[in-house]
């Protein structure tokens, strides 16, 4: 096999449709604790479950990341291969696939490996990979795609809007004040993520009308003109016909798709949540 696509679940693809021959694609699932209880995120989590035994539960939850070993069996049997981790600021994923590499590349050195760690989650890592998917199509070398993915990486962000807000309180992210006020009074939590990876508050609007509002106000002040941008959300067609709406009111030819989040950005959207990638000029 020449390619492989490899991803930890901060994308939110199980699978990837139209490969170009001799190209497969890994999702490399992480993990989600709720009190004594495992949740593997690959294609046999029930994320409805999980998360309603999340906000049954008054212990703290938590994610941990895949293993050197999960990330080094995900390598075999390739030439060149691609990897995108969530942002090592909320995960030590894109730290365990590069001791992967390390132990991989002993045992076969001749083969290509390339991790990004994507500073991001969600509809933005969706895009990486799907552009990844795209240039490989094209016949590229290893090099090539490599280039290719640096200058794409570089025309990404990703902007979020939260309507719950448990998980971050249980963890200590968020003060409880701040968590109760969210739920009393309608508030969305309307950020991006930061070039450090970190994710940062930018509005909290009242509502999810206003709360769309501010997400395309924001993508307009960040250079989004009309680009492709993935809506991963949990439980919220609405607003994706919302945020598709108002961007095509202003851009009609725009590419809009939306995915249901995986289990882990479920965990951090939570109900109602969105992780949205785009594309800037």
């Amino acid at each position: 096999m020449m390619w492989k696509i490899v991803a930890d679940s901060g994308c939110n693809f199980r699978e990837l449709e139209n490969l170009a021959n001799g190209t497969e694609f890994v999702s490399v699932p992480l993990t989600i604790q709720i009190g004594s209880e495992v949740y593997v995120d690959d294609s046999g989590l029930d994320i409805d479950q999980m998360m309603a035994n999340m906000y049954a539960s008054s212990a703290p939850a938590s994610s941990a990341c895949p293993s050197p070993d999960a990330y080094a069996r995900a390598f075999e049997g390739a030439q060149n291969i691609l990897v995108f981790t969530i942002t090592g600021g909320l995960s030590g994923s894109y730290n365990s696939a590069r001791v992967a590499k390390e132990m991989f590349l002993e045992e076969y050195p001749n083969v290509n490996i390339h991790i990004v760690d994507t500073l991001s989650a969600g509809g933005e890592i969706d895009l990486l990979v799907l552009h990844a998917k795209s240039l490989i199509e094209k016949g590229l070398g290893f090099e090539d795609v490599v280039l290719g993915m640096k200058a794409y990486r570089a025309k990404t962000k990703l902007i979020f809007a939260l309507a719950k807000v448990d998980n971050l309180v249980k963890n200590g992210r968020l003060s409880k004040l701040l968590g109760k006020v969210v739920g009393l009074l309608n508030i969305r939590m309307v950020g991006e993520a930061s070039d450090e990876g970190k994710l940062e508050l930018l509005q909290k609007p009242r509502g999810q009308k206003r709360a769309v509002v501010a997400l395309v106000e924001e993508m307009l002040k960040a250079g989004y003109q009309g680009g492709k941008a993935i809506i991963a959300h949990h439980n919220n067609d609405k607003i994706c016909q919302q945020i598709r709406e108002a961007i095509h009111a202003k851009f009609p030819g725009a590419d809009i798709q939306d995915v249901p989040t995986s289990g882990l950005c479920s965990f951090y959207a939570e109900e109602g949540g969105l992780l949205m990638g785009y594309e800037i000029a």
